[in-house]
C-alpha cells in the first residue's frame, strides 16, 4: 500500500520529493530514494545534501540506501562527493584489533551479499587470529574474545545496507523472540527446511527478497556453538561501547 504522504505532491516536484525524503516514514522514503535517483543531477542533489545534513547522526538503512545510489552512480559530482565526505563509507569502521573493514562496506554497497557473507568469516578469522585464518572457521572460544565494537562494526554494515533485513543483531532478535528455540529459529531464517539444512552456497537467498536474519551465516553449518557465543557476546549489551 502506497503511504499518503507521498501522494503529497507531483513525482517530478524536486522541492516536494525533498521534503517528503526529509519528514517522511520509512516507507515513503523506501519509495522516494529511487524517484530522486531516476531525477539525475537534480535528484542525486537532493540525496548528497540529505546524506550531508546527516552526517554526524548513527547511520540508518535509509542513509544505507541513500549512500548506495550515489555509490553505484556514474555522476562525477556524486563520486567526488563520496570521497570528499564519505571516503570510507556511510559506517565508521571500527576495530579494537586494526582490522580493515573496507572491503566488507565495498560489497554490501553493491548488495554481493553472497561475497559479502566470505568477507565476514574472513573478517571474523582475522579478529581470531592466525591460526583461525589458516583453519578458515571459528571456535566458540574464538568468539567469546572479540572486541565488542569490531562485532558492532560488521553488524551495523550489514543492517545499514540490507534495509536493516540482515545482521547478527537481526538474527538475535528473533532468536529471542523464540524463546531462544534453535529448533524454531532455524526455519524460520531459513536455516533449515523441514529436516534439511539448507544447502550452500546455492539453496541460500543472496538478495533482499530473503527472510529476515537470512544472512550472514556466521558458521551455520558448524553446529549451535559458534552462533549461541555470538548471541550472548557483551556486543550487544546496551551498555557495550559503541
Amino acid at each position: 500500500m502506497t503511504d499518503p504522504m507521498i501522494l503529497s505532491g507531483p513525482a517530478n516536484d524536486i522541492d516536494s520529493l525533498r521534503l517528503q525524503l526529509i519528514a517522511g516514514s520509512f516507507q515513503v522514503q523506501q519509495q522516494i530514494i529511487p524517484q530522486l535517483a531516476d531525477l539525475g543531477n537534480e535528484g542525486l542533489d537532493v540525496l548528497m545534501e540529505f546524506l550531508l545534513k546527516r552526517r554526524d547522526n548513527p547511520a540508518t538503512w535509509v542513509d544505507g540506501k541513500v549512500y548506495q545510489v550515489l555509490y553505484n552512480s556514474d555522476a562525477p559530482q556524486a563520486k567526488e562527493f563520496l570521497r570528499s565526505c564519505f571516503p570510507e563509507g556511510i559506517v565508521p569502521l571500527k576495530s579494537g584489533c586494526g582490522i580493515n573493514y573496507n572491503p566488507l562496506q565495498q560489497l554490501l554497497a553493491v548488495q554481493d551479499f553472497q561475497a559479502a557473507d566470505r568477507i565476514t568469516i574472513q573478517k571474523m578469522c582475522e579478529l581470531a587470529g592466525p591460526t583461525a585464518v589458516q583453519r578458515k572457521w571459528l571456535y566458540f572460544t574464538d568468539v567469546e574474545s572479540f572486541p565488542a565494537i569490531d562485532l558492532q562494526t560488521i553488524n551495523n554494515l550489514w543492517l545499514v545496507h540490507s534495509e536493516g533485513k540482515f545482521g547478527f543483531s537481526v538474527q538475535r532478535e528473533i532468536w529471542l523472540s523464540l524463546g531462544k528455540n534453535w529448533d524454531n529459529f532455524w526455519p524460520k531464517i531459513s536455516w533449515k527446511k523441514g529436516n534439511n539444512w539448507t544447502r550452500y552456497p546455492n539453496e541460500f537467498t543472496w538478495d533482499l527478497s530473503a527472510p529476515k536474519g537470512h544472512l550472514p551465516l556466521s558458521n551455520q553449518l558448524r553446529g549451535v556453538r559458534v552462533i549461541s557465543s555470538l548471541f550472548s557476546h557483551p556486543a550487544w549489551s546496551k551498555n557495550s561501547e559503541t
